[in-house]
């Protein structure tokens, strides 16, 4: 194998690698309510698209969204799966199942799944999305469930 071959592998390998981390980072600055981690998986003019929850055209949009969110759901959890990715060159796309455990203000707790649409470009040498868009597949409240434990009980909701 040529030099040129390796450098090309490694090149695929990590790119995947840094889409992936992405994707993880999506679902960890909002569980976590994660400002600074948020802001950096999204070029500035990216967008996110979150039917029945909101849309931002850029990063300040996308930020503003998200604190939004936090207010209205106070406690999240996702779960990225099944990640699908496609690389070529600088541009990327994948399709990233999700399934999320959110207590919502109004409807308590409730489990959304679906499917997420990204895009991804490299720029100045880093990954960063450039869209997302969720296909909301079920949007399911959890009648009668209480957590009996962690995070404080949900507060003792």
């Amino acid at each position: 194998m040529n030099i040129e071959m390796l450098t090309a592998r490694l090149e695929a390998l990590e790119s995947r690698a840094a889409i992936e981390s992405l994707i993880s980072g999506y679902a960890n600055a909002f569980d976590l309510m994660d400002i600074d981690l948020l802001r950096s998986l999204w070029h500035p003019d990216a967008t996110l698209d979150l039917p029945d929850f909101g849309a931002g055209r850029s990063l300040e949009e996308i930020v503003a969204m998200a604190h939004t969110s936090w207010i209205k759901l106070p406690h999240m959890h996702h779960w990225m799966s099944n990640p699908m990715i496609q690389i070529q060159r600088a541009m990327a796309s994948a399709t990233v199942a999700a399934d999320c455990l959110f207590h919502d203000r109004e409807k308590g707790p409730v489990q959304v799944s679906g499917l997420y649409h990204d895009r991804f470009e490299r720029r100045d040498g880093q990954w960063r999305f450039t869209s997302r868009r969720f296909e909301l597949h079920f949007l399911t409240p959890l009648l009668n469930w209480t957590p009996i434990a962690g995070s404080e009980a949900f507060e003792r909701v």
